[in-house]
């Protein structure tokens, strides 16, 4: 693997390796989430090889939806192999929850936008719009008062 010489992988060859950017690599460092890596009598960061499992690990975490603070937890749990399992199945729950919360939300806003959408068909000026006018900040209706009132109508 190019970039392997003398102790380790260079920046590079870790961002390539793990499919991940150089400024990632140096991101995660700043967070915690990658050791600070030995470097060369030249100032070169050498990453040990394991470090492109670690990023892999990061990266399909947050593909997951965890939170770099919860990877940060689970990276030690895998560090620290004793705990039991139901801790990281518990994180996993708890993601989950999240995801499916945030699932909801993102029903209520595309039912929203169906309505709001359904609503402008009437080729109304742009002064009558009801997008624009769901999105006034100076109109007191809030979202979902209007449209209770689109449906009503």
């Amino acid at each position: 693997m190019a970039g392997t010489r003398a102790g380790g992988l260079r920046i590079g060859a870790l961002a390539e390796a793990a499919g991940v950017g150089v400024e990632t690599l140096r991101f995660y460092e700043r967070e915690g989430l990658l050791p600070d890596p030995p470097r060369t009598g030249s100032g070169y960061r050498r990453y040990p090889p394991d470090a492109v499992r670690r990023v892999r690990f990061i990266r399909k975490g947050r593909a997951l939806g965890f939170t770099l603070a919860e990877i940060r937890d689970l990276l030690e749990l895998r560090v620290t192999a004793a705990e039991p399992c139901h801790e990281v199945a518990a994180r996993a729950r708890r993601r989950l929850a999240a995801v499916e919360a945030r699932l909801r939300e993102l029903n209520r806003v595309r039912d929203a936008l169906e309505a709001l959408s359904r609503a402008c068909e009437a080729n109304r000026e742009t002064g009558e719009c009801p997008i624009l006018d769901a999105l006034d900040d100076a109109l007191d209706d809030t979202l979902d008062d209007t449209l209770e009132h689109l449906e009503a109508t």
